[in-house]
């Protein structure tokens, strides 16, 4: 078939227009994923960080890690190195640690000065060396969480940890298990008063999508609740417990019970930048077989 050169340049045009209409939207899509992220939370493979560290961190760097978020913080300590060590075997494996947790806990506020006191200030600074953006307590006292008055003062707290983190341009954070949900005080779940009373610009809330199933709630509803608050989510599917004291425990991505990729993708479009792998059970697989697996599935959905 021979096109009349006015009708090849009405297609030109028209392909033109496509392209760049795709461009537009790829250019969009780049610009809107800009300083997202996809890691693992190193207490999913524990035994094997406290028994050869280095050569899991080499591990995790040969399956295609990057980001890696710690649990282990003592006595200025991570897995046995201090920051700055910490750092640069880090930096030698281009790799890079954007959060981590440690539990901020009432001795870390000295309430005779009304300040937070030196052990946690090292905590922050300890986190400003390793170049996180996030410093996350993962849990919450007992005396705390179950005096309705003391959870709100401790709220305030949180603030106050936020405006330190702020001085080194990072955040503090906290990061939910299931009793938020499960307890109230007043008739309020923890939950709901640990965001009514902490100042998003100061708190950053990461939320654990597969630990709240055990407290009976269910992500969706959760960020439906509260759209935009989650800067942060720990990436995680369950499944019915095999044993413990827990109905369900934690399983390869996409297998369980909660619709993992309809979660990470709202929280993407709300801006979610940091999709942090955990899985603390393995149903017969090794944990590093298991990340590795859940690292190929989150990038078979656009995660990297």
């Amino acid at each position: 078939m021979t096109l009349s050169r006015r009708h090849f340049l009405g297609r030109t045009a028209l392909a033109f227009a496509g392209g760049t209409l795709m461009s537009r939207e790829l250019s969009a899509l780049a610009r809107r994923r800009k300083g997202e992220l996809t890691g693992v939370q190193l207490y999913s493979i524990r035994a094997d960080m406290m028994k050869a560290p280095l050569e899991t961190l080499k591990a995790l760097r040969a399956m295609g890690y990057v980001h890696v978020e710690h649990a282990n913080y003592i006595n200025r300590k991570f897995y046995g190195w201090s920051a700055q060590e910490f750092r640069k075997i880090l930096d030698d494996l281009g790799m890079k640690m954007p959060s981590g947790h440690t539990v901020m806990s009432g001795r870390h506020w000295d309430e005779s000065k009304k300040d937070i006191t030196d052990a946690w200030k090292q905590t922050v600074e300890d986190a400003a060396v390793l170049g996180q953006k996030f410093v996350i307590s993962p849990s919450m006292e007992n005396t705390i969480r179950r005096d309705y008055d003391k959870l709100r003062a401790f709220m305030e707290v949180f603030n106050r940890s936020g405006e330190l983190c702020n001085r080194y341009e990072m955040k503090f954070g906290y990061h939910n298990h299931d009793f938020e949900f499960s307890e109230t005080l007043n008739g309020r779940t923890l939950y709901d008063i640990i965001l009514s009373e902490t100042d998003p610009k100061l708190v950053m809330q990461q939320l654990d999508i597969g630990n709240m199933i055990n407290g009976g709630a269910k992500a969706l509803d959760i960020m439906q609740k509260y759209p935009g608050r989650f800067e942060s989510m720990h990436v995680k599917d369950e499944i019915a417990a095999a044993s413990g004291h827990e109905r369900f425990e934690s399983t390869i991505l996409g297998t369980g019970i909660v619709p993992v990729k309809e979660v990470i993708d709202l929280g993407r479009k709300w801006g979610t930048k940091h999709f942090i792998i955990e899985q603390e059970s393995y149903q017969g697989r090794t944990p590093l077989d298991s990340v590795k697996e859940d690292l190929k599935i989150m990038n078979g959905w656009g995660y990297r």
